[in-house]
C-alpha cells in the first residue's frame, strides 16, 4: 500500500466517523465507539471494580455520597430536559459507591458510574465540596468524555499506523517518525485534549451544583485545599491531563457567578456552603 493509499483511507474513515453533540457546548465530538456498546463495557469493569476493593456502606459518608450524587443527577436531568435533551439520560444507570482508600480523587466511568475514594473526603470538607466533586464527576458522563477519548486514542493509534506504513522502507526516518509522533502527539494533542475535558467538565460541575443548591464558589475553595494537600508535586501543566490548580482556581473563580445565574431559572435563590 503506497503513502497516498494510505492517506486516502484516513480521509476516508475520518469522513465516515460517527460524531455525537455535547449539549452542554452543542459542539460536535469524537464518538467512534457508541454509547450502547461503551456504556454495558463501563458498567461491567465498574462491578469488577467494587468486587476487588473494599466498598464503605451503611456508614453517614456513604449515605452522603449517594445523597448528594442523586441530587446532582436531578439536577443534570433538569438542566437536559428545559434545553431540550428530554431522554438524554435514558442509558444512563447513575450508582454512587464510597470506597475505602486513602487516595485523593474520585471517578465516573461512561453511563454514570461513581467512586469516591475516602481519601479525598477530608479534602472536601463537607457536603458542599463533596457537591462540587460530584458535579465535575457527573458531568464527565455526561459530556461523554470517556467516550471521545477513546476515540482519540484510537485516531492517534491510526495515525501512527498510517505513518509506519508510508515509511515501511525506510526504518531509519520510519524510528524518527515514531519518536516525534509519539511526543507530538502527546504533548500537542492528546494533553490538551485532556485538559481542555477537565475545564469542560469544572464548568459544568459548577452549574450542576448550583441547581442541586450548592455554592460554586465552594468549588475554588475546594481546589485551594486540593493545592495545598498536593504541596507543589505536580508536573508542569503543559505535560499534565489537568489543568494546574491555580488554572482552575482562577476559572471557577470567575464561572461561579454564571452558575448561579444559571440555577436562578430553576428556583434556586439560596446555596449552601
Amino acid at each position: 500500500m503506497n503513502h497516498k493509499n494510505v492517506i486516502s483511507l484516513i480521509a476516508v474513515f475520518v469522513i465516515i466517523v460517527s460524531c455525537s453533540t455535547n449539549p452542554f457546548t452543542g459542539k460536535k465530538t469524537l464518538a467512534l465507539v457508541p454509547n450502547s456498546q461503551l456504556f454495558p463495557m463501563a458498567f461491567q469493569e465498574y462491578d469488577r471494580f467494587l468486587s476487588e476493593n473494599n466498598v464503605v456502606t451503611g456508614t453517614p459518608e456513604a449515605q452522603m455520597i449517594t445523597n448528594i450524587g442523586q441530587k446532582i443527577a436531578t439536577a443534570s436531568e433538569r438542566w437536559l430536559t428545559a434545553n431540550g435533551y428530554a431522554g438524554y439520560l435514558k442509558e444512563y444507570q447513575w450508582e454512587y459507591n464510597l470506597v475505602n482508600d486513602p487516595t485523593v480523587n474520585a471517578w465516573c466511568m461512561p453511563g454514570g458510574k461513581i467512586v469516591f475514594y475516602t481519601g479525598i473526603l477530608p479534602i472536601a470538607d463537607g457536603e458542599a465540596g463533596i457537591a462540587a466533586i460530584m458535579g465535575h464527576e457527573v458531568a464527565h458522563a455526561l459530556a461523554n468524555h470517556g467516550q471521545q477519548r477513546m476515540s482519540a486514542g484510537q485516531l492517534q493509534a491510526l495515525g501512527a499506523v498510517a505513518g509506519n506504513v508510508a515509511l515501511s522502507k525506510d526504518p531509519e526516518k520510519q524510528q524518527i517518525f515514531n519518536q516525534a509522533y509519539g511526543i507530538g502527539s502527546t504533548v500537542g494533542v492528546m494533553l490538551p485534549f485532556s485538559r481542555n475535558h477537565e475545564s469542560e467538565a469544572d464548568r459544568i460541575g459548577l452549574t450542576l451544583m448550583a441547581i442541586a443548591g450548592y455554592d460554586p464558589n465552594e468549588a475554588a475553595r475546594l481546589w485551594q485545599r486540593m493545592k495545598a494537600n498536593a504541596g507543589g508535586q505536580s508536573p508542569p501543566e503543559f505535560l499534565s491531563t489537568h489543568p494546574s490548580s491555580d488554572t482552575r482556581i482562577k476559572n471557577i473563580t470567575s464561572w461561579a457567578s454564571e452558575a448561579k445565574a444559571e440555577a436562578r431559572k430553576y428556583g434556586v435563590t439560596t446555596f449552601k456552603k
